[in-house]
């Protein structure tokens, strides 16, 4: 309905003022942003996301989901996507089943849908579009066990992006900046291999 009679949608200034009494609102319920699209009250950020948004492994089941599964780090993460429709998706299972048993099937052809490894050059980015989402960053040892890379290769790169008000060191690792989290693509975008 909304593709056939868009709705009028606010200016630039009105958008951004519904979006800061959004904040203001979920702030004085106690809510905080921890992600880009996420609010919470304090200890009870959803762990699923957290894995999800740290680059940790994840398991897709059902029509439409993705995965991702480390197996060797750095060579062998695995990303997996099931098919988006269920019919398609049913079938697939079955005829997964059916070849499990037979030793001359190729491995992925006992696999419902498709997987890829991700290729060691674009780790980096791959971490980094995740992990920037989250308002307090990553830590440097979290990077080294999700991708098998020493942080160090990025030393560079994550000084410059400091040095444009994008990132700022922690403690332990990285987060962006406010400005970073405003210009978010752009700052995921400068991890691409």
């Amino acid at each position: 309905m909304f593709h056939s009679r868009p709705p009028t949608l606010p200016d630039e200034d009105a958008a951004w003022q519904i979006q800061l009494a959004g904040q203001k609102t979920l702030a004085d319920c106690g809510y905080a942003q921890y992600e880009v699209s996420a609010y919470a009250k304090e200890g009870a950020q959803c762990r699923h996301n957290l894995n999800y948004w740290l680059f940790g492994d994840y398991v897709g089941i059902g029509a439409g989901a993705h995965g991702k599964v480390s197996i060797d780090k750095p060579q062998k993460i695995l990303r997996t996507v099931k098919p988006k429709q269920p019919r398609e998706y049913l079938t697939e299972i079955d005829r997964a089943a059916l070849t499990a048993g037979d030793q001359h099937v190729a491995g992925n052809q006992r696999f419902a849908g498709d997987q890829q490894y991700i290729a060691a050059a674009d780790l980096p980015f791959e971490f980094m579009l995740n992990a920037l989402r989250l308002n307090d960053g990553f830590g440097s040892d979290c990077y080294l066990a999700r991708t098998g890379l020493p942080l160090q290769n990025l030393d560079e790169k994550l000084a410059r992006l400091q040095d444009r008000g994008l990132l700022e060191a922690v403690a332990a690792g990285w987060r962006p900046t406010e400005l970073g989290r405003r210009f978010l693509n752009d700052l995921q975008a400068s991890f691409l291999a």
